[in-house]
């Protein structure tokens, strides 16, 4: 595969659109913005080639995993129509196979890749706390572990203040418990964006989410007896 890299014009048209957040300005750039959304789809098919190495993938394409730019202003406060950065992300493939990878580039050290479950519905967040409940050990293991930490520091994502209604405030595993998101999420600057080796560090840190991947998919796939749901 040939080197793919993303330029430094692909970061300032995104610095110059944050200053400029209008649809005059876009439409007398709307070069630029082309050329560097070409640029992003090679990167993100790219990215898509390397995941397909150690992992099924669901995703068809790397352009059809990019975001639209265009922003969904009908409810929201801010009616800026674009924005400033570019994203997507990619589903992994059957059911067996939970979790998702996102890419959101950034101008300002504020590029970042995060894994794992946004919004997870009732019955997979029981199913989760139960799991939890009866031994905190091999999900503690896993966030514990010196790839884990050296990518993602710690697990993420919004909690509760207290134990969830029916389970115990005095479990072991009562700090897992609270969580109500279970996200990994690693930080890159912009030099680490434009370096030639960025698709790999990215697939590299979506490769080390695997850990936490697996043991979420075989929980959230069978009982608690092992039992496929």
């Amino acid at each position: 595969m040939a080197k793919v890299q993303l330029v430094q014009e692909d970061l300032d048209f995104l610095k110059a659109l944050h200053k400029n957040n209008n649809r005059e300005w876009f439409t007398d750039n709307k070069d630029r913005y082309t050329a560097a959304q070409q640029r992003v789809e090679v990167f993100a098919e790219a990215l898509l080639q390397q995941l397909q190495l150690h992992d099924v993938i669901e995703t068809l394409s790397g352009k059809k995993s990019m975001h639209r730019i265009y922003r969904d202003i009908r409810f929201s406060s801010d009616k800026t129509p674009y924005k400033c950065n570019w994203s997507g992300g990619f589903k992994r493939a059957t059911r067996s196979r939970r979790g998702g990878y996102y890419y959101h580039i950034e101008p300002g050290n504020k590029s970042e890749v995060v894994g794992g479950f946004w919004a997870p519905n009732a019955p997979d967040l029981k199913r989760i706390r139960d799991e939890v409940a009866f031994d905190a050990a091999p999900l503690r293991k896993i966030l514990q572990s010196k790839t884990f930490v050296a990518n993602f520091g710690t697990l993420q994502g919004e909690q509760l203040k207290t134990a969830p209604k029916g389970f115990d405030k005095d479990s072991e595993g009562v700090d897992l418990l609270r969580y109500k998101q279970f996200l990994l999420r690693r930080t890159f600057t912009d030099e680490e964006v434009l370096s030639p080796s960025f698709v790999k560090l990215v697939s590299d840190t979506f490769k080390n989410m695997r850990p936490f991947f697996d043991y979420m998919s075989e929980v959230l796939t069978t009982d608690m007896n092992g039992i496929a749901l």
